[in-house]
């Protein structure tokens, strides 16, 4: 899979991040409720991208900056955001690359720890950031006293 920069707001992206939405209605009743502005996703402080494989835009994500100002964060963390997969190109290893580069992009842009947020209803996800050396962390955010939300973070 081909990682390209991208803005948060492309067509393509929004694409995708639509579909994550609408599968977040289909395991939780609703799509993140979460505050994004995609301004936030852009260089120095964020990052967005879309995978791709022969061409075809099969996968995004991103990170946006926060530090110690916000509750529950530390300074240096980079949040990751929006990181789907779709269905037709699951179970090939492309969310475990996705989320390297994620990592790869927020540790050259000078970050100390990425962190997430995701849902009991997402076993898988779970599973992944569990297997990538992730850790359960106070929770964080939108979502931090819902009983459903699961934060994890790593050192980079």
């Amino acid at each position: 899979m081909e990682l390209l920069v991208s803005s948060y707001a492309d067509p393509v992206a929004r694409k995708l991040i639509d579909e994550l939405q609408q599968e977040y209605v289909v395991r939780y009743g609703g799509p993140d409720e979460t505050p994004v502005d995609p301004a936030e996703f852009a260089a120095p402080l964020g990052h967005f991208v879309l995978g791709r494989v022969d061409g075809d835009p099969v996968a995004c994500g991103g990170w946006r900056a926060h530090d110690a100002s916000e509750p529950g964060f530390l300074d240096g963390d980079a949040e990751v955001k929006r990181m789907y997969v779709v269905p037709r190109a699951r179970n090939r290893g492309l969310a475990r690359a996705l989320l390297a580069g994620l990592e790869e992009a927020a540790r050259t842009a000078g970050r100390r720890r990425m962190v997430l947020e995701t849902g009991i209803a997402q076993p898988e996800a779970m599973a992944l950031y569990a297997s990538s050396g992730y850790a359960e962390i106070e929770k964080f955010g939108f979502y931090r006293c819902s009983e459903s939300s699961r934060c994890f973070g790593k050192l980079l």
